[in-house]
């Protein structure tokens, strides 16, 4: 449960009247005292029975509750431009901790292999045990070299180019799916203590599912890279005068 107080959120809403404007100028962010009437903290949440203390994620009532209007982060309308700014970097951040836990699960897989025998000889020499373990290092570094492509776009100062935004996209479903994949192995070696608090496995796999969701779930992202893909190819099948 949070311990440490609020004194402020930022609230991304729409705007009475917004509905008229385009589909990215309908949304505004502004600054709410967590101390204003009508806000009330209903619940601390958790996810997969975490509750990611001492800060955590709880439920928040808005009723009918009131702030000046130079509350207003930056203008009206520009919510969305804010939060793309942000959403960016944001998860190339995101990405590159699960890559890290990534890392760590394959370490722990390993060390847990060298140290455990079935059937006579250590689980590394398992052929299934091997496999994994290779099979990681496949999706870590497949995930580490496309997060870096990203990076690098952004640092050169592109990141509004629609390059970068499919790149972005792309990472953010690769580096979740291959974070999970690979803890999920390395709590199988693991057995029954995976599962439970004497390692960090199965936080990390929480944490690694619920990326696949937080800022942007997979089919979102899918969707956009599909998008990109698709619209060079249509480009020049009308350029060309094909009929589809």
């Amino acid at each position: 449960a949070p311990t440490r107080p609020r004194q402020v959120a930022i609230v991304l809403g729409r705007v009475a009247g917004s509905g008229k404007e385009k589909a990215h100028r309908q949304h505004t962010m502004l600054i709410m005292p967590m101390d204003a009437k009508g806000v009330t903290v209903v619940r601390p949440m958790k996810v997969f029975g975490y509750d990611d203390a001492p800060v955590g994620h709880p439920e928040v009532d808005l009723d009918r509750v009131r702030v000046p209007a130079s509350n207003v982060v930056k203008a009206e309308g520009s919510g969305f431009e804010i939060a793309q700014a942000r959403l960016g970097p944001g998860r190339i951040h995101h990405c590159m901790r699960a890559i890290g836990m990534a890392e760590a699960a394959q370490e722990l897989m390993i060390k847990r292999g060298l140290r455990r025998e079935a059937f006579g000889k250590l689980l590394v020499r398992h052929g299934s045990v091997a496999d994994g373990i290779a099979e990681n290092r496949l999706l870590i570094d497949q995930a580490r070299l496309l997060v870096l492509r990203a990076a690098s776009v952004i640092d050169a100062g592109d990141q509004g180019t629609r390059e970068a935004r499919k790149l972005i996209a792309m990472i953010k479903i690769a580096a979740p799916r291959a974070a999970a994949t690979v803890i999920d192995r390395a709590m199988q070696v693991h057995g029954g203590a995976g599962l439970s608090q004497d390692f960090e496995l199965a936080e990390w796999y929480a944490g690694a599912r619920a990326l696949r969701i937080v800022d942007g779930p997979d089919e979102v992202h899918l969707r956009s890279v599909s998008r990109d893909e698709i619209r060079p190819v249509l480009k020049l099948l009308k350029k060309a005068g094909s009929r589809l």
